[in-house]
């Protein structure tokens, strides 16, 4: 399913949140996602900055998506997301996010994303999240 919309932006997800912040998908594998976004203006802080509640709502978005990508059972949710803040990101900034499942168990699935200042190579942001099977 996420193959389909590789080099698309706009309305490529059942996620209103996803949706709004206008991904680019680039890389879509078993386990594994790479999405660009642009850094909006309504993306930063009042200093300018990437706000950091998009930084992690980017993350939490992504490691749920990267749940399709294995196309599991059940419905996912987060358990808990931890994000380390190492570098800033501006207005028009292009930022590329990559997720990684860590250990998928039975009920819960462990993943991690990086979030990189794309034409810097520079890491800003990194997290770790668990997300857990809902119902059976």
């Amino acid at each position: 399913m996420i193959k389909r919309v590789i080099g698309k932006s706009g309305q490529i997800s059942p996620s209103p949140f996803m949706n709004w912040l206008q991904p680019v998908a680039v890389d879509a594998k078993y386990g594994s996602l790479s999405f660009e976004y642009t850094i909006r203006k309504e993306m930063t802080n009042p200093v300018g900055i990437l706000h950091g509640g998009v930084v992690a709502g980017i993350m939490d978005d992504m490691m749920g998506a990267t749940i399709y990508s294995m196309e599991l059972a059940g419905q996912y949710v987060t358990v808990n997301l931890d994000v380390n803040f190492f570098a800033s990101a501006a207005l028009n900034d292009h930022v590329l996010a990559r997720t990684n499942v860590i250990k998928k168990g039975k009920k819960i699935v462990n993943i991690d994303c990086e979030l990189w200042l794309k034409d810097k190579d520079k890491l800003l942001a990194k997290g770790n999240s668990n997300l857990i099977r809902t119902g059976n």
